[in-house]
């Protein structure tokens, strides 16, 4: 695994790439964060790896809602269905656990679509801290609720202005 680390304002995070695309974007700490090992290569100037680094600062400076990276996240045919139905929610949005279940074709899978949410290795640009509980609540975060709350709070006041 290549990786690289960068600073954002909602905390460090670890962003690892294959040859295909970026394979994960972890805030450090959050649940599911991977263990690196001698294997792993620190290369910051692999390409994916820059651009995703660059992208993040444009979304934090306002200036990106959309990422536009080649993704290749490592999961289950379910999972990756969900992670590519989180594609489309738009910065300052808000989806439902039900509304994407429906939208993979497993309108009874709420809580299967959950966990497939929650295990989301692409944090942030795989959106899916934009996924609420059908009450309006703020559910589980891998990288916390606060953080969670944080970006939903930057988005709204960022890209609905």
């Amino acid at each position: 695994m290549l990786y690289s680390r960068i600073t954002t304002r909602f905390g460090p995070m670890l962003l690892t790439a294959n040859e295909v695309g970026l394979t994960g974007a972890y805030f450090e700490g959050q649940k599911y964060f991977p263990e690196l090992g001698s294997e792993d290569v620190l290369m910051p100037g692999f390409p994916v790896l820059g651009q995703a680094a660059q992208q993040m600062a444009e979304f934090e400076r306002g200036e990106r809602a959309d990422f536009s990276l080649p993704l290749a996240p490592q999961g289950t045919v379910f999972q990756l269905a969900v992670w590519r139905a989180l594609l489309n929610i738009k910065a300052g949005a808000l989806s439902q656990y039900g509304r994407i279940a429906q939208e993979v074709g497993a309108p009874a899978a709420a809580r299967a679509v959950g966990a497939a949410v929650g295990r989301n290795p692409v944090s942030v640009i795989i959106p899916c801290h934009r996924v609420i509980g059908a009450s309006g609540a703020l559910t589980g975060y891998a990288g916390g609720v606060e953080r969670k709350r944080a970006l939903l709070i930057f988005e709204a006041e960022t890209f609905n202005a």
